[in-house]
């Protein structure tokens, strides 16, 4: 008899669990019928599955083209555990960015905390985001009055495609995260490349990138798990180079570290996450946009012919002097094949941010607390908003602002705009100088860039290069 009602007690629970469950999926529906049209899928992951599923970068996918074809530019979804709007408008957007903390406020799903740390700017709100912002601001100003730093990336770059002699293929995306990489480091902590303690800093930042876009499930063995041993083992290393530094008794490197020491604003836990975060920023995102320039004009030999001729152009006036800030400023074409890889590639999809309160925008109502996600390739790959959106045209940008615009938000916007984008242009630029200057290539296969949902190039986007001036 026991074993009846303990049975019947268990039941009764999983059947009230389940019921919990549904209401929590669908009262929101019921509570707020002023919400935006779509629909919420299935209990707990939603439509989740369907945002998140591979897709080529340049196209919005199937989800969101079947749901903005149903419902319009602006719906309602489920999504990372909580109901949601979607927003592929362009107008909706730039409101959202422009109404931080005011409206809206930064939401990034929990198991990102555990990867980046709960100091990372790019989880923290408020005050302290406006703390740090100011100091990564700072960290952009010095790089760029340091009269040191254009060389620095000039050499390093020099010396990564000077080691391809000899190599008829490289795995680009493997090149073009040892170049960026080796730039961020020697900016932010004054190592070079050939430091035993830079490779080892690589290592596990790359586990640390792996594990940031997996599955979050805290199990020895797995990426996510990986990831946040990763992170322990860098914010170590950094610690000990702090500690080096301290017990030297002064700074002296003109890195930006010596400003961060510095800095009584911020705790030794807050000053490494602050090291993480520049790592991180200078690293993807200056990585994938050199990936994706040399995707793109591996498909176009009319643009790169004009981007070679561009380049041939500053070294012809210039012999073997280095490259100076108005040499980049001579890179006008080049620029627009930047910023066109951008816009085609959308590096960054969405950003997460969640309705502080019941906001009305137009005849919808964003009911208080619901995630929000303002897509920013719905808005690149509009055809009403960039003529011919699927081709890669950078002259669409001649005589164009070249910053952030409503229409163009690929660094995000607000006061969550990344604060080193024109640095990871000038970055690009530069190498991609001395890659046209030094090389032929085209692209081996057919590897594209996928959004899963952070974009990648699945097989690293091997070219077959042939060097244009062969050794003697």
């Amino acid at each position: 008899m026991m074993v009846g009602e303990l049975a019947m007690a268990a039941l009764v629970i999983l059947l009230v669990s389940l019921l919990a469950l549904v209401l929590s999926h669908f009262l929101p529906l019921l509570l707020n019928p002023r919400a935006p049209k779509g629909s919420f899928g299935w209990p707990l992951l939603g439509e989740t599955l369907r945002f998140l599923s591979p897709h080529a970068s340049n196209t919005l996918g199937s989800f969101l083209e079947d749901h903005c074809s149903r419902y319009g530019k602006v719906f309602k979804s489920h999504l990372f555990c909580t109901p949601t709007v979607v927003s592929c408008d362009q107008e909706l957007n730039h409101f959202i960015l422009q109404n931080e903390e005011r409206l809206f406020q930064c939401s990034y799903p929990r198991p990102i905390h555990g990867i980046l740390g709960k100091s990372s700017m790019l989880v923290v709100l408020g005050e302290d985001h406006k703390r740090l912002r100011n100091l990564s601001l700072a960290l952009v100003t010095s790089t760029k009055l340091k009269p040191s730093y254009l060389g620095d990336i000039e050499r390093i770059a020099l010396h990564v495609v000077g080691a391809w002699r000899g190599k008829s293929t490289v795995t680009f995306c493997e090149e073009a995260r040892k170049f960026a990489f080796s730039v961020i480091v020697k900016q932010v902590l004054g190592l070079s490349p050939e430091e035993p303690v830079t490779a080892r800093i690589l290592e596990d930042f790359l586990a640390f990138m792996k594990g940031l876009i997996s599955f979050p499930l805290y199990i020895p063995g797995t990426p996510y798990a990986k990831a946040v041993q990763a992170r322990e083992r860098i914010s170590s290393t950094v610690k000990g180079i702090i500690e080096e530094r301290r017990s030297a008794g002064s700074f002296k490197k003109g890195d930006f570290l010596d400003v961060l020491l510095a800095s009584n604003e911020l705790s030794d836990e807050e000053k490494v996450s602050f090291v993480l975060d520049s790592l991180l920023g200078g690293y993807e995102t200056t990585s994938l946009l050199i990936s994706m320039v040399v995707y793109f004009l591996g498909q176009s030999i009319e643009d790169l012919g004009l981007v070679k001729r561009e380049h041939d152009s500053i070294r012809s006036s210039k012999g073997k002097e280095c490259l100076t800030s108005d040499d980049y400023k001579k890179m006008e074409y080049t620029q627009q094949v930047i910023n066109e890889a951008l816009r085609c590639g959308n590096i960054v999809k969405f950003v997460h941010r969640k309705a502080l309160k019941d906001v009305r925008y137009k005849e919808y109502l964003i009911p208080s607390g619901w995630k929000v996600l303002p897509v920013f390739s719905a808005v690149h790959l509009n055809p009403s908003l960039h003529g011919n959106a699927q081709q890669f045209q950078p002259c669409r940008w001649e005589g164009a602002s070249q910053g952030p615009s409503k229409k163009f938000t690929p660094f995000g916007g607000g006061s969550r705009l990344c604060p080193g984008s024109e640095l990871a242009k000038v970055e690009a630029a530069f190498f991609l100088h001395h890659l046209v200057l030094n090389y032929r290539w085209r692209i081996d296969g057919n590897d594209i860039p996928v959004a899963y949902p952070y974009v990648e190039f699945q097989r690293g986007l091997s070219i077959r290069i042939e060097p244009i001036y062969p050794e003697s």
